[in-house]
């Protein structure tokens, strides 16, 4: 049996592909003040400019492609089960390789009716005002924003739980429901923190951290994670 490795990842792991994603520090996101375009509040305001926002977000990631974090971690499936549980709503993940991936905050590439976020359709190109479901409403980005509800944080708990070894890779841990998922980990096994500049864990009991950027951070997780199999 392969042990169960979950992987919690965040801004830090997209970056290196060119994707800005918004960090807490700021409240920004490309320039825009985040909660004009992704909030409930943003879309009842202007629900164009948060469509625009979102399709230039698509363009962006259907033109990044996956780097060595992405690619690394795909082939820790060789030895163990892993599990991706990533903030972002890009699909690196998957054209990097893994085959396990929960998305806590929402795909860009899929959308929903406003009225009912079970409705989901694949979307490649643009969303327009005017663009509805069968019943009549609305479509947006399938995105979790500010101020709604995670609908998978439940399951990503679950899983976290059930972990033999934990990592968080390129996450600032501020933003909640996500960042408390370490802390669903089992207290005993063996966790690490790959990022650049290591957050406030000083609380997180056997944990290993790797300063480094994403794709540096994986080489060294790699050995590390040798040493366990």
């Amino acid at each position: 049996m392969k042990k169960k490795l979950v992987v919690l990842t965040g801004a830090g792991i997209s970056a290196e592909s060119g994707l800005r994603t918004f960090r807490d520090s700021d409240g920004l996101w490309e320039g825009y003040d985040i909660y004009e375009v992704a909030s409930p509040r943003g879309w009842a305001k202007n629900p164009q400019l948060v469509l625009d926002f979102y399709n230039m977000r698509r363009k962006d990631v259907a033109n990044a492609m996956p780097n060595a974090a992405h690619t690394g971690l795909a082939e820790l499936e060789k030895d163990f089960d892993v599990t991706i549980i990533t903030q972002n709503i890009d699909d690196l993940h998957e054209r990097g390789g893994s085959s396990n991936v929960l998305h806590l905050h929402g795909e860009i590439f899929t959308m929903r009716s406003v009225k009912d976020a079970s409705t989901t359709y694949e979307i490649k190109g643009d969303i327009r005002l005017g663009d509805l479901t069968a019943d009549g409403s609305q479509l947006r980005p399938h995105i979790v924003w500010f101020e709604e509800p995670v609908p998978m944080i439940e399951t990503a708990a679950r899983i976290s739980a059930d972990a033999d070894i934990f990592v968080v890779i390129g996450t600032s841990l501020v933003v909640y429901p996500a960042a408390g998922l370490l802390n669903c980990a089992g207290r005993s096994i063996p966790k690490f923190i790959i990022d650049k500049q290591i957050p406030l864990t000083h609380s997180i009991h056997n944990l290993t951290a790797i300063e480094a950027t994403a794709s540096e951070g994986v080489k060294l997780l790699q050995q590390k994670l040798a040493a366990l199999l």
